[in-house]
């Protein structure tokens, strides 16, 4: 006769003490798991939103067109490209190459504006060049966490600016007058210092 024989009490206490230290490092393990994906999406996204504002930035200055602007009283003329205080933007310019798929009645010519609000770069732009006092522009959110962007423009080999238009110049050039490359510098809280040099298209 077989005699069957059961765990003792001792058994499954220690069975239940390894099975709990597993769970316990299995749980950790998938915590710091999940941890890392979400620190590494958040890096992906700010990535993204980082190349984002430099590709618009980028495409906007490369199509920097010489087209001055109306003010919204519409008694004078805005440059084509102004860091002026009276703008209210950081950078204020007309760009060409705004696509128009449906073929609605409007230029192809763009004035858009760039604007740090509560350490957020936010970009603008205006369905009409030559905008009044009811014209009300389209924002778009770029990145946060920024401290401050800074434009220095070039005009010779070495020849730097850090205003535009450029002052002492006459008043009928200084609507048109481009530069040959725009140095763009971003101030970020987590990056630090990015800075990159956009050559103006011909």
């Amino acid at each position: 006769m077989t005699l069957s024989r059961g765990f003792t009490l001792i058994e499954v206490l220690v069975a239940m003490a390894v099975f709990a230290v597993l769970a316990a490092f299995s749980y950790g393990t998938l915590s710091q798991t999940l941890l890392s994906a979400e620190i590494l999406n958040e890096r992906m996204d700010r990535l993204q939103a980082l190349q984002r504002t430099m590709r618009m930035l980028n495409d906007d200055l490369q199509q920097l067109a010489p087209r001055a602007v109306r003010d919204e009283l519409g008694d004078n003329f805005r440059p084509a490209l102004d860091t002026g205080f009276q703008s209210g933007f950081a950078l204020e310019l007309t760009r060409g190459g705004w696509n128009n798929p449906i073929v609605l009645p409007r230029s192809t010519l763009q004035r858009v504006g760039y604007r740090i609000e509560e350490e957020e770069l936010t970009r603008y732009h205006w369905y009409s060049l030559d905008r009044t006092l009811n014209n009300e522009p389209a924002s778009l959110l770029l990145l946060d966490g920024v401290e401050g962007i800074e434009f220095r423009f070039l005009m010779g080999e070495d020849d730097f600016s850090d205003q535009w238009p450029l002052p002492d110049r006459p008043q009928e050039l200084s609507l048109r007058e481009r530069p040959r490359a725009v140095e763009v510098t971003l101030l970020l809280a987590d990056e630090g210092e990015i800075r990159r040099l956009i050559e103006i298209t011909p």
